[in-house]
């Protein structure tokens, strides 16, 4: 045991902690119209384990952490779709973006519900969940990615800015 995690669930947290890390990372890059590759492919790879081993813990009823599981693979395969076959090119472009934000959030959303639930100063604000700590942490976390899609949509031109440095 890892923290008091089986060394299955400890490596999905890492996972999930790359994923998140590595897309705010690329999220930065794309607010300033740069795709970052290298943080880009490294945001979809995690993110994309991190639902496939979501996916391998035993399970008997369907839950809420399997719908946000199923929602965000196939924003992720929008997303990739976009980057490696539709080369960011027309309405792949902000595909790419709102699928690629909309992935984050998902990972961060559960984030927060995994902390609410396993740190324990968070855990006592909000034991169930329906609680308003829980509720207004959530809400600010929505609000903020509402934001930031909306900006890295209206911002990331990837060709456009490396045509405009070129010149200069």
């Amino acid at each position: 045991m890892i923290f008091g995690m089986t060394p299955f669930t400890f490596f999905h947290v890492i996972l999930s902690l790359i994923g998140i890390a590595a897309g705010f990372v690329a999220l930065q890059g794309w607010l300033r119209s740069e795709l970052r590759s290298s943080w880009t492919a490294l945001f979809l790879t995690t993110t994309i384990a991190t639902v496939v081993t979501g996916f391998l813990f035993p399970y008997t009823v369907f839950t809420p952490a399997i719908g946000v599981g199923i929602i965000t693979a196939v924003f992720l395969i929008v997303a990739v779709y976009a980057l490696y076959r539709g080369h960011l090119a027309g309405y792949w472009r902000p595909a790419f973006i709102i699928c690629s934000v909309v992935s984050l959030y998902l990972n961060t959303f559960v984030l927060v519900v995994q902390a609410f639930l396993k740190v324990p100063t968070l855990n006592a604000l909000a034991p169930n969940g329906s609680e308003p700590p829980f509720a207004i942490a959530q809400g600010l976390v929505l609000v903020a990615f509402l934001g930031l899609g909306y900006l890295a949509t209206i911002r990331f031109r990837p060709g456009l800015a490396a045509g405009l440095r070129s010149r200069f």
